[in-house]
């Protein structure tokens, strides 16, 4: 079992900054790719960006050149600085880990989750 546990949310006004961290305890692996996930009220759980080390990082078209994800393997942690923030941003942010090492936007193709952490941008 992988255990994972996101911290760093908060709220923010528009055009500022966070990051997300991303701890993972238990069975991990390097190799797992690693995925972020956001859920705003009333809406599907959707893509942010992921990680492998077979497959690079990708990120969702409403995020590229504002998200940044990085990977400290040494740490077991996963980051996620989010600059340039809009209140669009608003939602539920969720760490996910897979066992396959390969990136993917589906949220099926992950194995575990965090219990997620509240990011709320103010306009």
């Amino acid at each position: 079992q992988v255990q994972l546990v996101e911290s760093g949310g908060g709220l923010v006004q528009a055009g500022g900054s966070l990051r997300l961290s991303c701890a993972a305890s238990g069975r991990t692996s390097s190799s797992y790719a690693m995925g972020w996930f956001r859920q705003a009220p009333g809406k599907e759980r959707e893509f942010v960006g992921a990680t492998s080390w077979s497959s690079g990082t990708y990120y969702a078209d409403s995020v590229k050149g504002r998200f940044t994800i990085s990977r400290d393997n040494a740490k077991n942690t996963v980051y996620l600085q989010m600059n340039s923030l809009k209140p669009e941003d608003t939602a539920v942010y969720y760490c996910a880990a897979g066992r396959g090492s390969y990136v993917s936007r589906w949220k099926g193709d992950y194995d575990y989750w965090g219990q997620g952490t509240q990011v709320t941008v103010s306009s």
